[in-house]
């Protein structure tokens, strides 16, 4: 008698590694707390950096705030899984928890830019799917950065230049999304999401299970 799909081990897969990538100001941070807030099956990869932490951020939850001399330490030691330099500024992703995640088939955000996202496909293709946000126009970029009030206008100004070249590195990402509208922004993040869950090559045990139905029905 055949197992039902519910109880077969075919279900059993291997995690996905989400990347969203967006210029600053875009509201991918804003995307990325409501996904985690709604989804459990889905943890944020903490990523290290060398900025100086801002009055909202709290070391450990954003960033694993580190010197300098830290963060090289890591990287000539092959301990981040991708690393980019940002306005300055060093940021990285430790390889071991998101390794152990995937293995263990829990699903893992990644909020990284063009830089970390390209390092990430080179080394880890078949676990990432990518999302890039947009912002609805260049003019409400601006103005989010500056009702943020947490940078200066010198800064603003860096990071809209900025935008242009991230901006420019869409065609390298699987998916794009407007977030002119967040809840169906967010939404769209999830149909993403859900659909690289039951791609069959995260699931090996489903072949298994397909030669057993196989091997039933030839006997009708």
């Amino acid at each position: 008698m055949t197992t039902p799909v519910e109880q077969t081990p075919a279900l059993a897969r291997r995690g996905v590694l989400l990347i969203l990538s967006s210029p600053s100001g875009a509201g991918k941070s804003t995307l990325t707390r409501a996904l985690l807030d709604t989804d459990p099956d889905i943890t944020l990869s903490i990523s290290a950096t060398t900025r100086a932490k801002r009055p909202s951020e709290a070391d450990g939850v954003h960033y694993r705030f580190m010197k300098q001399r830290e963060f090289d330490a890591m990287k000539a030691a092959g301990e981040l899984l991708e690393w980019a330099e940002v306005h300055g500024n060093c940021y990285g992703t430790p390889r071991e928890p998101v390794e152990q995640a995937l293995a263990e088939g829990r699903d893992v955000l990644f909020d990284i830019d063009w830089q970390g996202t390209k390092q990430v496909c080179e080394t880890m293709r078949a676990d990432v799917a990518t999302v890039f946000v947009l912002p609805p126009s260049a003019a409400e970029l601006r103005s989010r950065l500056e009702r943020r009030a947490e940078d200066s206008a010198e800064v603003i100004t860096r990071r809209l230049r900025n935008a242009a070249v991230e901006i420019g590195h869409i065609d390298e990402y699987d998916y794009a999304v407007i977030n002119d509208d967040f809840e169906r922004c967010l939404n769209e993040i999830r149909a993403v999401l859900h659909a690289e869950r039951i791609r069959r090559v995260r699931r090996p045990a489903i072949t298994e299970f397909a030669d057993g139905l196989v091997k039933e029905l030839a006997g009708f």
